[in-house]
């Protein structure tokens, strides 16, 4: 089979290799409901392959992220459409979305209280906000992530993840959260972590937030690809055992309306 050519096919080709983002985009958009018809924005989503296919949902889409890097990413999957976000503030009008969707970006902002606040601005009420987030976890795996050099730094986190109960504070009054579920769970996570290393012992970059596919990478991915396309088998095999394990996930996502008050 032919390696992928053109940022499209990496998004769609890394896509079908990755179980984690599979995982995520199943959820954001079983929480997200309808967007046919709807205005809608997503922040954050993998460097625009979460970006792409929530596209695939119907509704006019916009798109942001906090470096310029993410930005020509998402840009080079789905248009011009996609804008950096300088700070805290949202570069849209007041009540412009229906739909919105945070994804891995919230742990990433400098003032998390300012950044809820703008996305309530740009939301309209009754408007639906997704947020997806690392699921605040004390755990021997995460002390193992710290030793292997997978610090919340390294990643560009400034805060390491939320509980529901932390959420659910940040977010009112101006939502009303709503459904919420972990996911990802032990075995997901090792081999993730697992992968993670490898890649950096290989040398082969990626952003603080995952691999970019702007044009301008394609060729030094090609190597990381047929080996991550050899291992794809055995990572799903492993994530399938998360089956097994009782205990809450690794991410956390939640659903909430916006209110009408405020």
């Amino acid at each position: 089979m032919a390696e992928p050519a053109t940022p499209r096919e990496w998004a769609a080709a890394l896509f079908r290799r990755s179980v984690l983002k599979q995982r995520k985009l199943a959820e954001v958009t079983a929480l997200l409901g309808s967007t046919e018809g709807q205005r809608c924005l997503d922040l954050g989503s993998d460097n625009g392959v979460v970006s792409l296919l929530l596209r695939e949902l119907g509704g006019e889409w916009s798109s942001g992220d906090l470096t310029e890097a993410a930005v020509a990413s998402i840009r080079s999957l789905v248009g011009e459409e996609a804008h950096l976000v300088r700070g805290d503030r949202l570069p849209f009008a007041d009540g412009t979305f229906d739909r919105v969707a945070v994804v891995d970006m919230l742990e990433h902002v400098p003032d998390e209280d300012a950044f809820v606040a703008e996305l309530a601005r740009v939301t309209k009420p009754g408007g639906r906000l997704v947020v997806n987030t690392p699921h605040l976890k004390r755990t021997a795996l995460r002390r193992l992530r710290r030793a292997l050099g997978q610090t919340d730094e390294k990643h560009g986190h400034l805060r390491p993840g939320y509980t529901p109960a932390r959420l659910r504070e940040l977010l009112d009054p101006r939502f009303e959260m709503g459904p919420y579920r972990t996911y990802s769970r032990f075995f997901s996570e090792l081999v993730d972590t697992f992968v993670n290393w490898g890649v950096e012992r290989l040398g082969k970059g990626s952003s603080a937030k995952g691999m970019v596919v702007t044009g301008s990478d394609l060729a030094r991915h090609q190597r990381s690809f047929r080996l991550w396309s050899g291992l794809y088998p055995f990572v799903w095999t492993v994530t399938r055992l998360d089956a097994l394990v009782p205990a809450s996930g690794y991410m956390l996502i939640a659903a909430a309306e916006r209110t009408s008050g405020t």
